[in-house]
């Protein structure tokens, strides 16, 4: 019997796979979980807020290039854009929710196994055709002539194909939920049950998109409609402009009052007012008539130099 002595050394033990993980793993890893979706979420607030911010200056023709806006800007003009297509995506996605589980709920029993396989066939083909009959509307949109001008024709396709996408990932979900007594551990059941998995991404990635597709649509036509009631209403939110120029300022904006103060005012003797600030650079003014009720987008360029004095109040 050997002696204690003649053992050898213990050597390093193997880490024990049932073990916690240490602190600092533990937080890294909720650091990337958190992390992760919050860089989402802030990507597409970035990104409707500048599609919602070239849209309504874009109505006026103003390039957004030139506004040189912050990020903060961006992102704050987002909430108010997105908020009602948000929540209405909420509501049809609960709807749904508790569309399939009360269907799961009704042909999920062993003896409705012909019941679901034709529900789900159902689901699956009807889901299909309407992805086949508006995911070519993407490319051909200006070939579709029935289709009338307006909202009917920017939501029509992307809401065809996300009702298809939903239709069919209900049948893909029937189809691996359904108790019909097939052996798991068989590698064709197996097989079959991936290719519906792979399917199913398929779907949502297709459901995705064209949920995006229409949320940017939304969010360019809100800037436009926003930009118009803004121009219908006299743009009250904007501030006020007195403009003092140094050589009369040739416009064909309507309501602008013009007054000669004469020499004895000093340089600036030509008064127009009247003008709103629409926006404003490092090098030059938008500035538009306050005309209430005309619908007035008529654009007043000024350079941001010694030429002219403004004067603005809210």
């Amino acid at each position: 019997m050997p002696e204690p002595h003649d053992q050898p050394p213990p050597g390093p033990r193997a880490a024990d796979p049932a073990a916690p993980p240490s602190p600092s793993r533990a937080f890294l890893e909720k650091v990337a979980y958190i992390a992760a979706p919050g860089t989402v979420v802030l990507g597409l607030l970035y990104y409707f807020g500048t599609t919602y911010t070239q849209a309504y200056y874009a109505t006026f023709g103003v390039p957004t290039a030139d506004l040189q806006l912050s990020v903060e800007a961006y992102l704050v003009r987002s909430p108010s854009a997105i908020f009602f297509p948000l929540w209405l995506l909420l509501f049809c996605g609960l709807a749904v929710l508790l569309v399939l589980g009360c269907a799961g709920r009704l042909v999920g029993r062993p003896e409705q196994r012909a019941r679901r396989e034709a529900v789900t066939g159902w689901l699956l083909a009807t889901g299909l055709l309407l992805v086949l009959a508006g995911f070519p509307v993407f490319f051909w949109e200006d070939r579709l002539p029935r289709l009338p001008e307006g909202w009917l024709r920017q939501f029509v396709p992307c809401l065809t194909v996300a009702l298809g996408a939903t239709l069919a990932f209900a049948a893909v979900q029937l189809r691996l939920s359904s108790p019909d007594g097939r052996d798991r551990a068989d590698p064709g059941d197996r097989t079959a049950d991936r290719l519906w998995l792979a399917a199913g991404a398929l779907l949502l990635g297709v459901l995705t998109m064209s949920l995006f597709f229409g949320m940017a649509r939304y969010v360019a036509a809100a800037g436009r409609v926003e930009a118009m009631q803004d121009a219908a209403g006299g743009y009250v939110s904007s501030p006020r402009a007195v403009v003092y120029s140094r050589v009369p300022v040739t416009h064909h904006a309507p309501g602008i009052l013009f007054d000669d103060l004469g020499s004895a005012k000093g340089p600036y003797r030509y008064q127009y007012r009247g003008f709103r600030v629409l926006a404003k650079t490092p090098a030059r003014l938008y500035l538009v008539s306050h005309v209430p009720g005309q619908k007035s987008r008529t654009l007043v360029v000024l350079p941001d130099d010694n030429t002219v004095r403004i004067e603005i109040s809210p």
